[in-house]
C-alpha cells in the first residue's frame, strides 16, 4: 500500500484536523514539516501541491489532497475497515451531510475568530480587540444553543457514534476551552459533556502529543 504524506505544521488547526483523523484510523503517515514563519508554504515547491499556498497537504500515491476537510473524508472513505468508522454506517447520511457544513460554515468562522483574538494575537504580542471577542462570542453563543439542543438528542452531532462533524470541530475547541469563552461550553451541560468527550478521545491526545516534541 502508498504510504501516507502529511505536508504541514503541527501548530496548524487544519493540519491537526488531519492527523486526529489519521490517528482515529490507525493509520502510519509520514510527517513534512512545513516552516510557515519562513513562508514555505508561499514559495514554488509547496504551490505546485497547493496553488492557494496553505496547509495541510496530503500525499497517498499519486493523489495530492488539500483542504483539511477534504482530507478527512478522503481518508474515511480509502479506509473503511481500519479503526473508528467515521461516519454513520446503516443509519442515514443526511445528518452526517448537514452538520459536517455547519461546523464549517457557522462555528468555524466564529470559534476561528476568537481563537484569534484570544490565543494567536497573544502569543504574537499583538492587542486583542475587546470589541471582535464580544461580536464572536454573541455568534458563537448562538451556534451553541443550536448545538445544545441537537446533543440533547443525539449523543454526538451527526449521529450516536463519533464521527468526521464531531473530529472538525477538536483544534478549534481545544484552543477555547483554555480561553474566558469556555464559559459558553459550560452553561450548556450537553455541550459541556459532549466537547469533554471528544477532547478525551486517544486519538486526540496523539494529536496533543505532537505539539510537546
Amino acid at each position: 500500500m502508498a504510504g501516507i504524506k502529511v505536508h504541514g505544521s503541527v501548530f496548524s488547526t487544519a493540519t491537526q484536523r488531519v492527523f486526529a483523523s489519521l490517528y482515529e484510523k490507525e493509520l502510519e503517515y509520514e510527517l513534512v514539516p512545513v516552516d510557515m514563519k519562513a513562508g514555505e508554504h508561499k514559495k514554488e515547491a509547496f504551490l505546485s501541491l497547493n496553488p492557494f499556498g496553505q496547509v495541510p497537504v496530503l500525499e497517498h500515491g499519486d493523489q495530492k489532497l488539500f483542504e483539511s476537510r477534504a482530507i478527512t473524508q478522503y481518508i474515511a472513505q480509502e479506509f473503511p475497515d481500519k479503526g473508528t468508522q467515521l461516519t454513520c454506517p446503516g443509519k442515514p447520511i443526511a445528518p452526517l451531510l448537514v452538520w459536517k457544513e455547519v461546523e464549517a460554515l457557522q462555528f468555524d468562522p466564529p470559534s476561528s475568530k476568537l481563537n484569534w483574538e484570544l490565543v494567536y494575537k497573544p502569543m504574537f504580542g499583538m492587542t486583542t480587540d475587546p470589541a471582535a471577542v464580544e461580536e464572536n462570542e454573541a455568534k458563537l453563543a448562538k451556534i451553541l444553543d443550536v448545538y445544545e439542543a441537537r446533543l440533547s438528542q443525539s449523543k454526538y452531532l451527526a449521529c450516536d457514534s463519533f464521527t468526521l462533524v464531531d473530529l472538525h470541530h477538536l483544534p478549534n475547541i481545544n484552543l477555547l476551552l483554555g480561553t474566558p469563552v469556555k464559559k459558553l461550553f459550560d452553561a450548556r451541560p450537553h455541550v459541556s459533556a459532549w466537547a469533554a468527550d471528544i477532547t478525551s478521545r486517544p486519538a486526540w491526545a496523539k494529536v496533543l502529543a505532537l505539539l510537546k516534541h
